[in-house]
Order: C-alpha cells, then structure tokens, then sequence
C-alpha cells in the first residue's frame, strides 16, 4: 500500500507515539508484508525468528518490537506492539468508509458493461468495458475489474484477509489494507469469495475462469489462462502461474508456488511449491507417476506381513 503522500520517519512515528532509529526526514512512502516489501515500505515484525528476514528485505523502514542494529541506509520504528501499530497506520492512511449507496458514486462503470439488480458496488471501484455483474454479486472498495469480465450470482469480491494474531485473550486481526484486482476476460462463478490483500493487491490474471465455490486467500496471484474447478480452496500468499488446472476440492497452503502449466487432480492436498509442465495427484500431493508407485508399495503391505507372520 502506497500513501498519497511521502511521508517521514518523523511523521510516521509522532502517529504511532514511538521511538526511532533515523534520520527525521528520512522518506516513507508505503507499508507492506514481507513477501511484497519495496525500497520505502515499512515492515512489521514482532518475533525474533524474523529478525534477520526483516532486516534484510527489501524494506527500508522496519517496525520491530526490540532496538537492534540499524542495517546502512535503513531505519526503524521502535514499538511494543508492532502488530498493533501496522493496524494503526493501516486505520490512518486507509481508513474504512462506510458506503452512501447500493453503487457508490465514486465507483467507474465501462461502456455496455451490465450490473443486474441487487448488486452492491463499493467505493473508488473501476469497472471496465462489456462485463456482465450478475445479481447479489457484492463488490468491496477499491476493486478493479478489466474489460470482458463475468462475474455470478452470489461472489463476493474484496473480503477482508483471515489473518489473526493468537493473543491469550483473543485472536487480533490485522486490517486489511489492500484491494482485488480482476483482469480482461475473467469468468468467475457463482458462490466466490476473493480477499483483499493485507497491504497489497490479489490479483486474477487475464483469461483465467473461476468455477463455483471457489475461494481465493489474500494476496495471491493467479496467473493468466488458469481454470480452477468448483470448491478449490486457496490460501493466501500463493503464487500461481499462468496456464494451470486445478480440479475440484483441492486444498493449497500459504505462500506455495505452482508452476507454469502444472495439473492438480481433484481432490488433492498441496503443502509445498509444484514445479511447472507436471501433473500431480494426492495428499500431500505429488507427481503421478511417484504416487502410483507409493500406492503399489502400499498394496503388497498385507502380503509382505503375511509372509513375516509365517516365518
């Protein structure tokens, strides 16, 4: 998320009533998770694990819960709670506008583009040209859609992030900042959910189509050309390439990589990264032609135990 306007290291921490390591003029011009950090962006971190992380990324503002060494031409925010505080400046520069209409009036509709009854539009919304929103379809803040988009009855485009820190009293959720962007001639079934990036964009790439049912986490990317089946299950910080199936009731884990071309057969569990131009099946899911041969082993398990139980 980028602000309107540059801000300072000073700026920044008079709102957050914190101290800091840097010059006061030293220039913010953004806020970011890690995965999508640039040079201006601040970085939150809260636990020693990600120190290193943090401090290397490309991020040149850090929001950390402990003074350490400042890395050369970075500086940080010293803070008790840098989660809360990511919230804080989230609240600040991105606050949350209650709607004024069904179709707010700073939202942009395209040439010959259809929005059928009971369709809720939000604020600063881009609509491009020859799309067709169908009824019930609700569609966040911020939100751009591309030319030739179809969206069904019942999607719900910009929820917020399912993001929670385990708190002993509670679980906190960090605010979304970010939006959903939809490129040129997508088709997204009835039934779907997108959610917003936490501070930057989910994105579904040009020529890709949504089954019904399918839900799409925070901040992933889904490249151009993709079909992705009914009740495909995405979670957010995911990666995938352009020209890739995914069959129904697959489930993918944060921050994984599918890659160019892949298969996913239904049904199929991935927790890891899957390379590209290979098909792949199973719980956790893997290429064909190793998880045949797992099943084979498997089956001569009873005939390998009859044998040992006759010695």
């Amino acid at each position: 998320m980028k602000f309107q306007t540059p801000q300072t290291l000073l700026s920044i921490a008079t709102i957050l009533h914190c101290d800091y390591v840097g010059n006061d003029d030293f220039p913010v011009l953004g806020m970011n998770e890690i995965h999508v950090v640039r040079p201006g962006d601040i970085v939150f971190v809260d636990h020693p694990k990600y120190y290193d992380k943090a401090l290397a990324s490309p991020a040149t503002i850090i929001l950390i819960n402990k003074r350490v060494e400042c890395p050369q031409g970075k500086a940080l925010l010293i803070s008790d709670d840098p989660f809360r505080d990511f919230n804080k400046l989230t609240n600040h520069f991105n606050p949350f506008r209650p709607a004024r209409a069904v179709i707010a009036d700073s939202a942009t509709l395209g040439k010959h583009t259809v929005v059928q009854p009971n369709v809720f539009i939000g604020n600063n919304v881009t609509i491009g040209d020859d799309c067709t929103i169908h009824s019930n379809v609700c569609i966040y803040d911020n939100t751009v859609i591309g030319n030739g988009v179809t969206i069904h009855a019942g999607t719900v485009l910009g929820g917020d992030a399912f993001y929670y820190k385990n708190r002993p009293e509670k679980f906190d959720k960090l605010i979304s900042g970010g939006n959903v962007v939809i490129h040129d001639n997508v088709d997204i079934g009835a039934l779907c959910s997108i959610d917003k990036g936490v501070s930057a964009s989910t994105t579904i790439g040009e020529g890709t189509k949504l089954d019904n049912q399918v839900h799409v986490g925070h901040d992933t990317i889904i490249g151009k050309r993709c079909l992705i089946a009914s009740q495909v299950g995405i979670a957010g910080c995911v990666l995938i390439e352009d020209y890739v199936t995914i069959w129904g009731q697959v489930g993918i884990t944060s921050g994984v990589t599918i890659g160019e071309k892949a298969i996913i057969s239904a049904q199929s569990g991935v927790s890891k990264s899957l390379p590209g131009f290979k098909s792949y099946f199973g719980t956790p899911a893997d290429e064909f032609r190793k998880k045949y041969k797992e099943l084979a082993s498997i089956r001569l398990i009873p005939d390998i135990i009859d044998k040992i139980d006759k010695l």
